[in-house]
């Protein structure tokens, strides 16, 4: 008994320490590859985004393939994101090429308090600063080569990174039924059919936080050109794509837009400045307490308190990734917390129990269960009361 008892605490013993070591063994294997992991999870994100644009290709074209129809998304895409890059590109590489040709002439008016700019040097003494410290920039500046270089390296990654990203996802997408067909296939059908259906309602949460996303910012570049038109602040088209492109990063996106902004406006005019300062205060309030809640609670049924939470706590576990994914990592978690509650209350479904379908669905449930409780009972009373008139006779 003694010995069998000591083998049985020895192979416990074993296990804990093999589930321990399995555990630090992938524990330093995410740490040592998070930046591959990182490109997979943003590629799985824009994969599920524009999984149901292919579907819908597929299912409405009757010659249209599948690796057909991905390759006409993913040109869509390209087509969409390429024109987006040249209409800042041109008008930066045009103006740069004015700052070049003025650039002498730019100097005399810094120097002679003329401008705009000139006069901000002149009422801050910026000049008297720069000429009292130029042995300080001179020695910064001379330091700035390690940084740079560090940048370039960081360039070329991330340019890596995004062919990486578009290539896997591109492939995600081409080869999603297989992967999903051959999951499933490992559980039961009706099993099988529950999965499909609350991955159906995960995929549906992460686009719809998409074209929530987008539709904000197209009301935010929107509102923004009209002000800076109104201004006459130069190149406000490209100043307002900026700021709707900038608004789609929760939390420090429409703050960093609305400064860019701000700073063109000033350039312009003082009252320019002001008016458009105070605008991005006004649209900071109206996105984030009747755009945001209003257009999220239809499109990935959280509310504000859960959408503000989410990005807090996106922020400080993964940064501007982070941020960029809480809202629709909550969603997700939001239905997998429901349907695994309602599984374990007894009442296991063939459907999710979150999502718009599944929610209608309850509510005719429970209409039809109050509309026949209350047949039942004024059909009851007749008959109870019969009975009681019986009794009494």
């Amino acid at each position: 008994m003694g010995e069998s008892g000591n083998g049985r605490v020895a192979r416990h013993t074993l296990v804990v320490l093999g589930l321990l070591l399995a555990t630090l063994t992938v524990v330093f294997l995410g740490y040592e590859t998070r930046r591959v992991l990182t490109w997979i999870a943003i590629a799985a994100f824009f994969a599920v985004a524009l999984h149901p644009a292919v579907t819908w290709m597929t299912r409405k074209v009757r010659f249209c393939k599948r690796w057909l129809a991905t390759l006409l998304v993913y040109l869509a895409t390209v087509a969409v994101l390429g024109g987006l890059v040249t209409l800042f590109v041109l008008p930066l590489a045009h103006e740069a090429g004015q700052v070049v040709a003025n650039f002498p002439t730019f100097v005399e008016d810094l120097q002679n308090g003329r401008g705009p700019a000139g006069r901000l040097i002149e009422r801050f003494h910026l000049l008297e600063y720069a000429q009292n410290n130029s042995d300080r920039i001179r020695e910064y500046a001379s330091g700035l080569g390690a940084p740079t270089l560090s940048f370039l390296r960081a360039m070329a990654t991330g340019v890596a990174g995004i062919v990486t990203i578009f290539v896997l996802s591109y492939l995600m997408v081409l080869e999603a039924p297989k992967i999903v067909d051959g999951f499933l296939g490992l559980f039961p059908p009706r099993r099988a059919e529950h999965l499909r259906r609350v991955g159906r309602d995960c995929a549906r949460t992460i686009t719809g936080y998409i074209t929530g996303n987008l539709l904000i910012s197209a009301i935010c570049g929107t509102l923004t050109f009209v002000v800076l038109t109104v201004m006459g602040v130069p190149f406000a088209g490209l100043i307002a794509l900026f700021v709707g492109l900038a608004d789609l990063i929760p939390l420090v996106g429409a703050t960093l837009g609305a400064v860019v902004a701000t700073a063109a406006a000033l350039f312009e005019s003082t009252t320019a400045g002001i008016v458009v300062l105070v605008f991005f205060v006004l649209y900071q309030q109206l996105e984030n307490h009747l755009l945001q809640p209003l257009i999220f609670a239809r499109t990935v049924k959280l509310n504000p308190l859960t959408v503000l939470v989410a990005i807090l706590i996106g922020v400080e576990l993964a940064g501007l990734l982070g941020a960029l994914l809480a809202i629709p990592v909550a969603g997700i978690l939001q239905i997998l917390a429901r349907d695994i509650w309602d599984t374990h209350r007894g009442r296991l479904t063939a459907e999710p129990t979150a999502g718009e379908d599944r929610q209608a669905e309850r509510a005719a449930a429970a209409g039809a269960a109050d509309t026949h409780s209350a047949l039942t009972t004024s059909a009851a009373e007749p008959e109870l009361s019969r009975s009681t008139n019986t009794r009494n006779d």
